[in-house]
């Protein structure tokens, strides 16, 4: 339900350059001059931000780039606020604009791009996700992150055993640093599939993926708790966009002629929450075998083939999300003849 703000009739352009500490932030209203300010990225910066865009004693269209955690906390605090209309943006769609009016970069100009956005494009309202697919994104990237620790702690056991020079001390602190994180990460997955359980839509989504070849429980945890917080009317192509594993064409005129690559510009815990599926379907479901090995005859390099094994993924989850059916490998790839 939109929000019917109690300002005078007109808009301002507000963009905001959002970093881990700071918001920069530029302002276009027309017949005043550009407005730019810099802010903390805290709850107490937000509410600034708020009462000091509302002086503007209109309607106010914001603009800001997806940046994970660094975005949502403002996201939600704009979107609560009354007058303000928030978009938030692929980052890869602002990249691509920006080139066009060839500004400089620094975190100014990039607000003040963002501003430009607003005011020229169309507007696209942002939605806020569901509290429980919030959640359970927050522990799905915690989770995440000590998956990451643990791969570290354990490769440093590895290490630690195969030196005569590494005391016992050493190693058996390893080794309960390790048992502790193991506990961590069962406690939280144990957590997350809970929440999972107590929401309907959620558990059927769930249900799918982990009958996916190569998606098990922490994979699928991983993945709904990117996809559960994405607007529901986005299409296939802008999940693949959102998640950065969308090509990336380098042609210009005749001189220059590079080949395509991802364009990374996107939700990067997406993109390594298909990595791993990506690597076990690769392997072990046919259809992506043969797909991956096809790539591989076409020259393209084992990294290359792996990541349009993921896109391909990312279709298919698409798919059965939204038609509620199991994954059919042979409906993904129809022309590859399977062994």
């Amino acid at each position: 339900m939109s929000k019917q703000p109690s300002f005078a009739q007109g808009l301002v352009f507000c963009g905001i350059d959002v970093s881990a500490k700071t918001l920069a932030v530029s302002v276009l209203q027309q017949d005043q001059p550009l407005r730019q300010r810099e802010l903390a990225n805290t709850a107490g910066g937000h509410k600034a931000l708020i009462t000091w865009l509302r002086k503007a004693k209109a309607t106010v269209r914001v603009s800001l780039e997806a940046t994970g955690v660094y975005s949502l906390d403002l996201a939600l605090a704009l979107d609560a606020a009354e007058g303000i209309e928030l978009s938030v943006l692929n980052p890869r769609r602002v990249h691509q604009f920006a080139q066009t009016l060839r500004r400089s970069k620094t975190d100014a100009a990039d607000a003040l791009v963002l501003a430009e956005y607003s005011k020229r494009m169309p507007f696209v309202a942002w939605r806020r996700p569901s509290q429980r697919a919030l959640e359970l994104r927050a522990v799905s990237r915690h989770l995440a992150t000590l998956t990451e620790e643990r791969a570290r702690l354990h490769n440093r056991l590895h290490a630690a055993e195969s030196s005569l020079a590494t005391p016992r001390c050493v190693r058996e602190d390893l080794k309960r640093s390790l048992a502790g994180i193991d506990k961590r990460i069962l406690r939280l997955r144990k957590a997350a599939v809970a929440l999972i359980e107590r929401d309907g839509e959620m558990q059927r989504k769930f249900r799918h993926l982990t009958g996916i070849t190569g998606i098990a429980e922490t994979s699928a945890v991983h993945l709904l708790g990117e996809l559960a917080t994405l607007a529901p009317e986005m299409t296939a192509r802008q999940w693949v966009a959102h998640s950065g594993l969308d090509p990336a064409h380098r042609h210009s005129g005749t001189s220059v002629n590079l080949p395509s690559r991802m364009s990374r510009h996107g939700n990067s815990q997406l993109r390594r929450a298909l990595f791993m599926p990506a690597l076990a379907g690769a392997r072990f479901d046919p259809h992506m075998r043969a797909f991956y090995t096809l790539l591989q005859q076409r020259r393209k390099s084992k990294m290359q083939a792996l990541m349009a094994v993921a896109r391909k993924l990312l279709h298919a989850i698409y798919g059965i999300f939204k038609t509620n059916t199991p994954y059919e490998g042979s409906k993904l790839f129809p022309q590859l003849k399977v062994a």
